[in-house]
């Protein structure tokens, strides 16, 4: 595992941010699955979201919609792991996009069907989702914001430590 430290550094950075005040849903937590599922061994990969989510969830409060947001975050890394192969600019993008839509819409069917907060319904099902829609726009932004921090500046640092920057010549 080629520079280990800076992707440490990238992870530890991410559960730090989740626990300082942000706009909500406007976490780095996704793009932290995202990066780990690119970067880390698989099990690692797995482990690490869900750790870091049930170690800030004992600091935030944990949410009866929990278990949903710890399946995407799951779904995030096997992403990820397809990323490994398949980097680009154009596909971390499109991860990152898809990645929102997951947790939207598996957090959001969590509201609709086991808590039960809207009618058992085709239409309670819809207005779950129409409710959330507040929410779906920081998810997208937080999420390419912080994919973005993440892989490129892991890229920058593979392209310093690869070709030194001379600070100055004699």
């Amino acid at each position: 595992m080629k520079n280990t430290l800076a992707i440490f550094f990238i992870i530890l950075s991410a559960v730090f941010l989740r626990l300082l005040p942000h706009v909500p849903n406007f976490t780095p937590i996704g793009a932290m699955a995202l990066f780990g599922g690119a970067h880390l061994r698989k099990r690692y990969a797995f482990f690490l979201p869900i750790i870091v989510m049930v170690l800030s969830d004992f600091f935030l409060g944990f949410s009866a919609s929990a278990p949903s947001v710890y399946v995407s975050f799951l779904i995030t890394v096997a992403i990820g792991l397809w990323l490994k192969n398949h980097s680009s600019v154009q596909n971390i993008i499109l991860s990152s996009l898809i990645s929102s839509t997951i947790f939207y819409i598996l957090t959001n069917f969590n509201f609709w069907y086991p808590q039960a907060m809207y009618p058992r319904t085709f239409f309670g099902m819809m207005e779950s989702y129409i409710m959330a829609l507040p929410f779906f726009r920081p998810t997208v932004f937080g999420d390419l914001f912080y994919n973005g921090l993440f892989f490129g500046g892991y890229a920058l640092v593979q392209k310093l430590i690869t070709k030194p920057v001379k600070l100055y010549e004699h």
